[in-house]
């Protein structure tokens, strides 16, 4: 019995079955369905935040000028944040039907880019004007306790937006990267396969 198995021979000779489309685009319709949740929930999260944090200068009357900034700057944060987020509803969209494999393998790099650049440059705006903005937000209510209150106030609120920030935000980031990148690896299967089948 021969024990010298050429097993490069035998990957090559394996069939390979082509990815069913219906199921492709079964993957691609519920990628984009959960998008547009997660698009919808931020924007009602984000902007019922700003609609508190208005409250509470309206309400509050606050006397420090630090609090007042404070405030604007986190609304800003997060208006930038939904303003370029918003734009991604544009890509979840598109896809009638009657685009070509291609034309979907475009969108879902058009996707992939446009998510880059919002968890990466436009995340780390976020998270630097939030910051400072709670920070100086934080400011006139803790110059009013005792010092060790005011640390621990802050220590708190900075562990959590680094928890945030560092810990639970490069997971989510992966997670959605891992999925796109499935759904356009698949893409790209079934369109090399119709170019060989040409």
């Amino acid at each position: 019995m021969d024990n010298n198995i050429d097993f490069k021979d035998l990957w090559k000779q394996q069939v390979v079955s082509p990815p069913n489309i219906e199921d492709l685009f079964s993957k691609l319709k519920h990628f984009k369905r959960i998008s547009m949740r997660k698009l919808i929930f931020t924007n009602l999260v984000l902007i019922a935040t700003c609609v508190l944090y208005l409250f509470l200068w309206y309400r509050y009357q606050p006397e420090f000028i630090s609090t007042k900034i404070g405030i604007i700057l986190i609304i800003l944060a997060m208006v930038i944040y939904l303003f370029v987020y918003n734009r991604l509803a544009t890509f979840f969209k598109t896809g009638d039907g009657t685009q070509s494999n291609s034309e979907y393998l475009q969108n879902l790099i058009s996707i992939k880019t446009k998510q880059k650049f919002l968890k990466s440059t436009i995340m780390n705006l976020y998270f630097v004007i939030l910051v400072l903005g709670l920070c100086l937000y934080m400011y006139e209510y803790t110059s009013r306790v005792t010092i060790f209150r005011a640390i621990f106030s802050y220590v708190l609120m900075l562990g959590c937006m680094g928890f945030a920030w560092f810990y639970l935000e490069p997971k989510i980031v992966k997670k959605e990267q891992d999925r796109i990148n499935n759904l356009i690896t698949k893409f790209e299967a079934v369109n090399k396969q119709l170019e060989e089948n040409l």
